[in-house]
């Protein structure tokens, strides 16, 4: 007998005064999980005080209501739940989850981190070491540092933007370490507020009962700022990175895509599983099975200032390089030909079941309606997903390929011992 999972009840949007979002799902069981989104990441960092948001998230939990840090992080493990979270180019996340007779004080903790923390001076000297350790790494890893390069020539900060933009790391630059002080700190925090956060919760409570704890948590955080750094994509550019030491040539490409609220999203999403979905997709088969030209090769999509990029990788022997580049770009320049019935089978069906999948956890779930609301502005109902898919067509697909050429505007950044 097949198993039957218990559909989870309609979502919830509420806004709290002060702007928060929150996004509630009930679903039956003892456990809950919730994930708190603002929009202020490493690319809203002050220009000349890059790892800003890094180094504040890291400060924020050495000590917050008169605990210390160890006093902290012991209040959380004595509720026995799993935190996670971190910084991103676009916003700063904070999730717990656990046992559902937790999550007001799960809640009342994360507040009293954003709320009242107690920000010791004497820890700045040791996180901006650990930044500086971090950024010091990314210089064995080439992969990591061709990402940051490619940012950089595809999302030039403008001259004029007081924000730092995308092209470092959420631990910044030496610079703007050496530059960060207790002060600039404290006014970056200022920023972390309800202005356009989500919190996106799941737990088994009646939704009057979910929004008194979440306002009574959350209800007096900080206005908080919605900052904008823009993604003014750099079409055609073609630049290498010089790294005698490197034994591969790795290789990056970034295309234009579509926007999450264009109506072409979900055949976008299907024509880039058909081209990097798995072993039986396009690339892996063309680059790696067909010609054994690399061992990794993937493509996927990238959101940035509210709009959808095509970003491709792979990394090649020196010698090899150019021709993987050639083939890699060939089966980019196929895409406007179409799908097979057999490509558009697969790749829906791969969609399908991430839909599903990505449902059953709670904590996956619960990062699922926050970022629901951030980037398409509401909830996407699991059964819409599901119709939405099942409605397209082969030839509905194929009609929006003919005219989707990421080729004839793609930006190409290399980094290796030669030029490709």
């Amino acid at each position: 007998m097949p198993a039957v999972f218990p559909a989870p009840s309609a979502s919830e949007l509420w806004t709290l005064p002060g702007g928060l979002r929150v996004a509630f799902e009930r679903r039956a069981g003892p456990g809950f999980a919730f994930d708190l989104r603002l929009p202020v990441g490493s690319a809203h960092d002050p220009h000349g005080l890059e790892g800003s948001s890094g180094v504040l998230e890291e400060w924020l939990f050495k000590g917050a209501a008169g605990r210390d840090a160890r006093a902290l992080q012991d209040a959380f493990d004595d509720l026995g739940v799993r935190r996670g979270g971190g910084v991103g180019p676009e916003a700063t996340r904070f999730g717990v989850s656990g046992l559902r007779d937790d999550l007001r004080a799960s809640l009342a903790l994360v507040a009293d981190v954003l709320l009242r923390p107690d920000l010791p001076e004497t820890e700045l000297p040791v996180l901006t070491d650990l930044a500086r350790q971090d950024l010091d790494g990314l210089q064995d890893s080439p992969p990591d540092l061709l990402a940051l390069e490619a940012r950089r020539v595809t999302f030039p900060r403008p001259a004029a933007s007081p924000l730092a933009g995308f092209a470092h790391p959420p631990s910044g630059t030496p610079e703007g370490l050496e530059a960060l002080t207790a002060d600039t700190l404290r006014a970056h925090l200022e920023s972390y507020g309800q202005a356009g956060a989500v919190l996106g919760l799941v737990a088994d409570l009646e939704p009057e009962a979910a929004r008194a704890l979440v306002a009574g948590a959350l209800d007096g955080l900080r206005p908080g700022e919605q900052p904008h750094a823009p993604a003014d994509f750099q079409p055609r550019q073609r630049i290498h990175v010089p790294d005698e030491d490197a034994e591969q040539t790795h290789l990056s490409l970034t295309a234009p895509g579509i926007a999450p609220r264009d109506p072409r999203w979900l055949a976008w999403q299907v024509a880039l599983t058909a081209l990097s979905g798995g072993s039986a997709s396009r690339l892996f088969h063309a680059v790696r099975e067909e010609r054994g030209l690399a061992y990794a090769v993937s493509a996927s999509p990238v959101l940035l200032g509210g709009q959808g990029f095509l970003t491709a990788y792979a990394g090649s022997t020196p010698a090899r390089a150019p021709e993987t580049l050639e083939v890699m770009l060939a089966e980019l320049a196929r895409l406007p030909q179409g799908l097979s019935a057999d490509e558009f089978r697969r790749a829906r069906s791969g969609l399908k079941a991430s839909v599903v999948f990505g449902a059953e956890s709670m904590r996956a779930r619960a990062g699922a309606l926050t970022r629901d609301v951030a980037v398409f502005g509401r909830v996407r109902p699991l059964a819409e997903l599901r119709e939405g898919l099942d409605a397209l067509t082969l030839e509905g697909v194929n009609d929006f390929l003919a005219g989707y050429n990421p080729v004839s505007d793609i930006t190409v950044v290399t980094l290796g011992p030669s030029n490709v």
